[in-house]
C-alpha cells in the first residue's frame, strides 16, 4: 500500500520547496520576525495562510481546540498556548494578536453536550469557553453562532490579563483582533468594539479590535459582545 504521507513529503521537497528556497534561507540566516500571532482553532477547515494570504515567516501560529486562551495565572495548569503568547510578545515582539474562531465549531457545540468520559483533558479545557454559553436547553444555529462569537471576545478579554499584552496594548505597540470565520461563506467577520459586534470584512473599516474601548471594559449587550458606548 502506498505511503501517502511519505509521497507528500517527497513532493514538498521536489516541487514546493525550490520555490521558497531563498526565502527559507533568509529566515534561517536572519531568524524569524513574524509580526502576527495567530491563535486559531485546531479545526482542519481553518487554514490561516489561506485566510491571510501570508507566506513563510509571517505568522506565529498557535492552534488548539476552540481557539481558547488559558488564564495567565496558571489556574488551569501549564499550557503551551500561554507559553506561546509570552514568547510571541516578549521574544518575537509581534505587533498583532488574532483570535480566530469559526462557524460550526465542535468545541462550542461540545459545551452544550456531553464529552466522552475518557476525554478528561478535553473536559477541563472546554471550561475555558464556559462563560460564553447561553442559558438554553437545546442550542439552535443562532445560539451556536452567538456562543462562537462570545467565546472569541472572552479570549480577547483573557489576553488582556497577560501583563505583557496589556502593557503593549495600552502603549499602542500591540493590537488585538477578534475574527469569526464563516466557513460556508468564505467570509471573516471582524470584531468591532465600537460597534459592539462582528462585521463582515467586506464591509469593515479595519481588521478588528480588542475587547476594550479607551481601555475601559464595556458591558455585554444582548448578543454577548461588549456594547458600544453612548
Amino acid at each position: 500500500m502506498p505511503d501517502e504521507l511519505l509521497e507528500r513529503l517527497r513532493r514538498f521537497k521536489s516541487d514546493a520547496f525550490p520555490q521558497y528556497r531563498d526565502q527559507f534561507q533568509q529566515l534561517v540566516d536572519d531568524g524569524q520576525q513574524p509580526l502576527t500571532l495567530f491563535i486559531g482553532c485546531s479545526d482542519s477547515r481553518i487554514v490561516p495562510y489561506l485566510l491571510t494570504g501570508a507566506g513563510p515567516g509571517e505568522l506565529f501560529l498557535v492552534r488548539n481546540v476552540g481557539a481558547f486562551v488559558p488564564p495567565y495565572d496558571q489556574s488551569q495548569g501549564f499550557h503551551g498556548t500561554a507559553a506561546a503568547i509570552e514568547f510571541a510578545v516578549l521574544n518575537l515582539e509581534v505587533r498583532r494578536i488574532i483570535v480566530c474562531g469559526h462557524s460550526h465549531c465542535g468545541a462550542v457545540r461540545a459545551l452544550y453536550g456531553e464529552v466522552p468520559a475518557a476525554a478528561q483533558n478535553l473536559v477541563r479545557w472546554l471550561e475555558l469557553g464556559r462563560e460564553a454559553v447561553l442559558p438554553v436547553a437545546e442550542p439552535g444555529p443562532e445560539v451556536l453562532r452567538r456562543t462562537e462569537q462570545r467565546a472569541i471576545v472572552l479570549q480577547l478579554e483573557r489576553l488582556m490579563n497577560y501583563p505583557m499584552v496589556r502593557e503593549r496594548v495600552e502603549s499602542d505597540t500591540l493590537t488585538l483582533h477578534g475574527w469569526y470565520y464563516v466557513i460556508e461563506d468564505g467570509e471573516v467577520h471582524v470584531f468591532d468594539v465600537g460597534l459592539g459586534g462582528f462585521i463582515p470584512a467586506s464591509q469593515a473599516e479595519h481588521a478588528g479590535t480588542g475587547p476594550y474601548l479607551h481601555q475601559a471594559r464595556l458591558p455585554l449587550d444582548g448578543s454577548g459582545v461588549p456594547a458600544a458606548e453612548d
